[in-house]
């Protein structure tokens, strides 16, 4: 498939295997050895082809890797769907920086990946130069939960890009306004493959089994994950309209640390894209002290 990014980076397509025997897919852009590299962690149903524009946007002056999870883009598929929690993505992920000799990177974690990262900083936090958490915290409303819940894992095929364009669209209540149908179609390239002539969601349903398993009586308390992760530099990106990411639990997330920076984008939901001008900016800012 075409990549969906608005030029071709320079990128090289790498596999790394897993502790129990997987093949797993990522993304490699080149950029300087001087500085952590930017490690980019996708969300629930998504994929690395996600982080396109960011990586169009830094590579070069920053070494950008992007991962398929497990059960995603071209990552194998798990045959037992209970290994789709987080804390083996994050054995994963700790098993890819080893494979690679990469002592430490900047995490960059949208929603799920946000989680992941939260969960790496818990067994190894020296991995974690410092943080980027799109739209996710140690609390997450149940709202948004069911939203996802609803559709997840649902075995829908479409007939050709335009109509996956309208069902994206409609899976985040068509926001942003500002989206037209190309921008819809663009994301469908993202997040769905072409199979047997047909447009099919580029992720193994059994994801969904983990997702919708009855949580813990009591709920895992995130929030010591997330004092442990604000220790270091942590940017926070909020949709001003997510039902994922509260407004009031992101200002306790900036009030959890002495360098914790959250950052409110206004008529986005869950979760930013990535190329609106406020997170643009942050990412400039939370970045420069690297460079």
């Amino acid at each position: 498939m075409p990549d969906p990014s608005p030029s071709e980076p320079n990128f090289r397509e790498c596999r790394w295997t897993s502790s129990d025997g997987l093949s797993l897919y990522y993304r490699d852009y080149p950029g300087s050895a001087d500085r952590p590299p930017l490690l980019c962690l996708h969300g629930l149903t998504r994929n690395s082809r996600d982080f396109a524009q960011i990586a169009d946007r830094y590579a070069g002056e920053f070494r950008v890797i992007t991962l398929d999870f497990r059960g995603r883009g071209q990552s194998d598929r798990d045959p037992t769907s209970a290994n789709y929690v987080p804390n083996v993505y994050a054995n994963d992920v700790l098993g890819l920086l080893n494979s690679l000799g990469i002592e430490k990177a900047i995490f960059f974690g949208t929603s799920l990946g946000g989680l992941v990262t939260m969960i790496v900083a818990a067994l190894e936090d020296a991995r974690i130069a410092g943080s980027i958490l799109n739209d996710i915290g140690p609390d997450i409303d149940p709202e948004g939960l069911r939203r996802i819940g609803s559709y997840v894992g649902t075995n829908i095929r479409f007939r050709d890009w335009d109509e996956a364009a309208v069902h994206v669209a409609a899976l985040g209540g068509g926001l942003p306004a500002r989206f037209s149908h190309a921008d819809w179609v663009r994301i469908a390239r993202q997040v769905c493959r072409e199979e047997d002539g047909e447009v099919v969601l580029d992720y193994d349903r059994g994801i969904a089994d983990a997702f919708k398993a009855e949580p813990s009586d009591p709920p895992f308390d995130m929030w010591p994950l997330f004092r442990g992760l604000a220790a270091k530099p942590v940017l926070v990106l909020r949709g001003e309209l997510s039902d994922l990411l509260t407004a009031d639990t992101a200002k306790q997330m900036a009030a959890a640390g002495t360098d914790v920076e959250a950052v409110s984008v206004p008529g986005v939901g869950h979760a930013p894209w990535l190329d609106e001008p406020e997170v643009t900016d942050a990412l400039d800012r939370f970045l420069r002290r690297w460079t």
